[in-house]
């Protein structure tokens, strides 16, 4: 089964090549005093393979990393190692982003063409999907409607995520799945908007040229100051995960320039009740 890198496990992998670089050490050396293969050390540091909390302590050992720091993240690598909900889902989520949005404290995103999956209702999921994903067969719909159902459970926690999800006002002009499905869609959105961890703007026809043309992306971001925020951009041919400084600064712009230029939240709610209205 194919690892999903949890933020736990990308901690641990930027700790590891840390300890390594301030050793003074190339992965060739760590690889020929371990006796293992050079791209097994290079796996460990950029989150390609599930740690071992055995293979853990081998390395902290050669690196001379007294405790507590070592027992820290030999506990780090078992909870690292931890499989979560989504890997019974490994055949509908084909990257990391469940897995990461999982932990995230703050969900900032932008989408011109659909309503936020965490916010989405089964009847609107299931037009999406049928539409988009162009499946063989009912059952492999089915199978991603109920792996979606699981996710948005993450909004019901006691620790839920603040979610602020900012979209182009044809989210709510375009009939996904029909007049009655979308209003349903429109009108669990508004009741959505009214939790205190969840914000929706709309940015308006009436706006020109924005920030947002580039296309849709999410910024996630953590409780822990050790793990930096990671902008997340899908697309039809890949999923690309920016964690630079530089990059992450730039998301973090855009998203702002489009906030400023998105109606209010109470604005935004006026004309997603309006819509639902108009759309009987």
């Amino acid at each position: 089964m194919t690892y999903r890198p949890t933020v736990r496990g990308r901690r641990l992998a930027r700790e590891l090549r840390r300890l390594r670089e301030e050793q003074g050490l190339t992965l060739q050396e760590v690889s020929d005093r371990l006796d293992w293969s050079r791209a097994t050390i290079s796996r460990l540091e950029t989150s390609q393979t599930r740690p071992r909390p055995g293979d853990i302590a081998d390395i902290l050992d050669l690196y001379g990393v007294p405790s507590p720091e070592r027992d820290a993240l030999i506990t780090l690598a078992r909870q690292a190692g931890q499989r979560g909900w989504w890997t019974a889902y490994a055949d509908v989520f084909t990257g990391s982003y469940v897995a990461l949005e999982d932990e995230a404290s703050l969900i900032r995103t932008w989408d011109p063409q659909l309503v936020h999956g965490l916010l989405q209702t089964e009847d609107y999921s299931r037009a999406v999907i049928t539409a988009g994903r162009m499946l063989p067969n009912e059952e492999d719909v089915e199978r991603r409607i109920a792996a979606r159902k699981i996710r948005q459970g993450l909004l019901k926690r006691p620790e839920a995520p603040h979610v602020h999800v900012i979209f182009d006002e044809a989210v709510l002009r375009r009939k996904i799945g029909g007049h009655a499905v979308m209003s349903a869609q429109l009108e669990s959105l508004a009741a959505m908007a009214e939790r205190p961890n969840v914000t929706v703007q709309v940015l308006p026809f009436s706006t020109d040229a924005h920030a947002g043309l580039d296309g849709r992306f999410t910024i996630l971001s953590y409780p822990n100051p050790a793990d930096p925020d990671i902008a997340y951009v899908e697309g039809t041919m890949g999923d690309v995960y920016l964690e630079s400084a530089e990059e992450i600064a730039k998301h973090g712009v855009r998203f702002e320039r489009i906030e400023a230029a998105a109606l209010s939240p109470e604005e935004s709610a006026h004309l997603i009740a309006e819509a639902a209205r108009s759309n009987p």
